[in-house]
């Protein structure tokens, strides 16, 4: 594998809200430890659950944090900041700790899924990159998983680069969405960075360039008689079947096997159905049928019902950009600071305070039954298993990072926890989150020190 180019690692790539606080942390010697969390506020309406991703990009962030010199001076540029400011970016590096649920991880709205604690200047600088990486692949995994719970026995590949959001978010949604089930990308660079498997067929253009589908097949096939997928809907889909069924033997006389045939555009069940048809009469059973163009999840599901003879799909703009729930409401909170508990009241985004932990419960068929949010440490009688783990510790990693198939793996053991009514894609039901009687109390200490009365929660 190779590494990216480093298209988006300035230290600058922040708001510059992040710096002018920062400036006023070092002017009035605000350093005590503060306590970051990140969070969902609420869940989008089309989405029963979350799928943590990102962990692994936002940690390399904070490892390799740090001004260069052309920064510092455009900075110094400016006017905004003072020599104590530039000194102390100067000097920066990340030295604090984090602890995060890994990557895969299932989760709900007011669940921490990542847990910054730094001294306050260090804490707040880090905020916007951290929510810019946390969110996009939380949100395109997210997405993902819905694909792979709606058609689980399909080949799914994401196929959307061309439409993504710019070139680090076309090569990180490949990435959240093998995480969360996908069977690979177009994307090479995904490939090529990541591990990811890599699939292909041909565009339109290919069979226009020439003057017939059978020729363009052919040539096709011959300079890519490993990887044999016709695209058979430029004119006409059923009469490039039959086209095909004509040139599958000529092909084999040369060793050259064609493995399936894609649709991209019309009733893709409807034509699936007839090109199978066509198939099968040939003898062509193996020949597969793979379908793109406007895939989502709810087409997929549609299709797993109906029983559409698809083997597999290119899912495009739909994934890379979320298009049903194209952000998430996402926040990264001060929720302790110099040792005391902090909380946010603003109307309706009150946070819980204090540090937190989660605990998931199971049922005895190892299915998701309940969470509850607490006060991370306390000494409180609570059954399930913790999901915030130590991951960063005096601002270096603790352990191995996991592979890319152990976070696959991982995520498909939590989608097999997944309850029932939470997979179906209309679904409106709801998973119980639970805040502890100990979390509640701390928040009512907290409004009773600021002198402020309590809130509804």
């Amino acid at each position: 594998m190779i590494r990216p180019q480093p298209c988006c690692d300035s230290a600058l790539l922040t708001d510059l809200y992040q710096l002018t606080m920062l400036q006023g942390y070092l002017q009035h010697d605000m350093h005590e430890t503060a306590v970051f969390e990140f969070f969902a506020r609420k869940l989008p309406q089309q989405r029963s659950f979350l799928v943590a991703g990102g962990l692994e990009q936002a940690l390399d962030y904070l490892l390799n944090l740090h001004f260069s010199t052309e920064e510092l001076a455009w900075l110094e540029s400016t006017k905004k900041f003072t020599a104590r400011t530039l000194d102390y970016l100067a000097e920066f590096r990340f030295h604090g700790e984090v602890h995060a649920m890994p990557e895969g991880t299932l989760f709900f709205s007011d669940e921490p899924i990542l847990r910054v604690t730094a001294p306050l200047p260090a804490a707040q600088l880090i905020e916007s990159r951290l929510i810019n990486l946390l969110h996009f692949q939380t949100l395109i995994a997210s997405k993902a998983a819905r694909c792979v719970l709606a058609a689980p026995d399909k080949l799914l590949v994401d196929f959307g680069l061309r439409r993504a959001h710019g070139a680090e978010a076309g090569l990180l949604a490949a990435r959240a969405a093998y995480i969360a089930g996908f069977s690979g990308t177009a994307t090479i660079a995904a490939g090529a960075v990541f591990g990811i498997p890599t699939f292909g067929t041909m565009a339109h253009s290919f069979i226009q360039a020439h003057d017939d589908e059978v020729t363009a097949f052919e040539r096709f096939a011959s300079a890519n008689p490993g990887a044999v997928v016709l695209l058979i809907d430029t004119y006409d889909t059923e009469a490039a079947a039959h086209k095909v069924v004509e040139l599958v033997p000529r092909l084999a006389e040369r060793d050259i096997t064609v493995q399936g045939v894609r649709i991209d555009s019309g009733d893709l069940a409807e034509h699936a159905r007839r090109v199978r048809t066509i198939l099968n009469q040939a003898g062509l059973h193996k020949v597969t049928i793979f379908a793109s163009g406007s895939i989502d999840e709810y087409l997929l599901e549609q299709h797993a019902a109906e029983q559409v003879p698809i083997d597999g799909y290119g899912v495009g703009t739909h994934l890379d950009t979320s298009a049903d729930a194209p952000y998430l409401d996402c926040a990264y909170k001060l929720q302790e600071y110099a040792g005391l508990a902090r909380r946010k009241r603003s109307e309706g985004k009150a946070t819980w305070p204090g540090r937190k932990q989660v605990y998931r419960c199971f049922d005895a068929q190892g299915v998701m039954c309940g969470d509850t949010v607490t006060v991370a440490g306390a000494a409180e009688e609570l059954e399930g298993t913790p999901l915030l783990q130590a991951v960063m510790s005096q601002g270096q990693r603790l352990g191995e990072a996991p592979s890319l198939g152990q976070m696959r793996d991982y995520a498909r053991e939590q989608l097999r926890a997944l309850p029932a009514p939470l997979r179906a894609m209309g679904s409106d039901a709801s998973y119980e989150v639970t805040i502890s009687p100990l979390l509640r109390a701390l928040a009512r200490a907290v409004d009773s020190a600021t002198g402020l009365g309590p809130i509804e929660d």
